[in-house]
């Protein structure tokens, strides 16, 4: 069986000693993972494809349930990235992420077109990395099924939560008066966090980087999502704790 197809090379691990072991996300067959033959070969058309966040076609060939890929070229590089260390950490901890979230061999076009967003305005420097962050942090847990409740007090119902806060653990926007009803420090938020918050929730995909915040806003803003993603995938990344050393 000959398939033709697009991904993200979310991670890249050398195998014997010219090949690769890739593991792709693609729109309609979802992650998977893929042996690129020869692709450690000098001159090897496969070589560039083949690196980590690549978004590259590949003709795969499938048998027993494998697959394998002898012709590879590249579609977008993200060359801005390989230029500095910082965004290319950060590029990293987003596939770290999409590895955690995405099933493997299940349809997974909206997260692979936010990876996409987010790499190329990151690499281009559209806009700041941590904006990119927290928007893709929040809007890829949204697509997984771990939407947070921002658009009331997750307690009392109240439409403007009274010195609004946001708890990472119950995934609630809440009064500073209303006890979240779970374990987990809360995070403080502001008039414009909130708005932002309640932005990358709701906007189409093609709006979800497009706000602006004050520096102070993107903090609380930047925080609540980090923390929210940590909680609720119950896990640390260690990409992320590299980004944070380098940026």
């Amino acid at each position: 069986m000959f398939l033709t197809v697009r991904g993200l090379v979310l991670r890249e691990v050398r195998y014997k000693e010219a090949d690769r072991i890739l593991t792709l996300l693609t729109a309609g067959q979802g992650k998977i993972t893929v042996k690129a033959r020869g692709a450690l070969r000098k001159g090897s058309r496969m070589a560039a494809a083949s690196q980590a966040l690549c978004y590259s076609e590949f003709t795969l060939f499938g048998n027993r349930g494998r697959w394998t890929a002898d012709e590879g070229s590249t579609v977008e590089q993200f060359l801005g990235l390989r230029e500095d260390i910082g965004q290319l950490a950060l590029g990293a901890y987003f596939a770290e992420l999409l590895d955690t979230v995405c099933p493997e061999e299940q349809p997974a076009g909206p997260a692979l077109q936010l990876a996409l967003n987010a790499l190329y305005a990151l690499s281009r420097g559209i806009f700041s990395p941590e904006q990119v962050k927290a928007v893709f942090e929040l809007r890829l847990l949204c697509l997984e099924g771990f939407q947070p409740e921002v658009d009331m007090c997750g307690v009392c119902g109240r439409p403007e939560p009274d010195g609004a806060m946001f708890s990472p653990v119950s995934g609630i926007v809440h009064c500073a008066g209303c006890a979240p009803g779970a374990e987990g420090a809360s995070v403080a938020l502001d008039a414009e966090s909130l708005s932002a918050m309640r932005h990358i929730v709701a906007a189409p995909a093609k709006k979800e980087f497009s706000f602006a915040v004050t520096d102070g806003s993107m903090e609380r803003l930047g925080r609540a999502c980090e923390l929210f993603a940590r909680y609720q995938l119950d896990r640390e990344f260690g990409s992320l704790a590299y980004w944070k050393s380098v940026k």
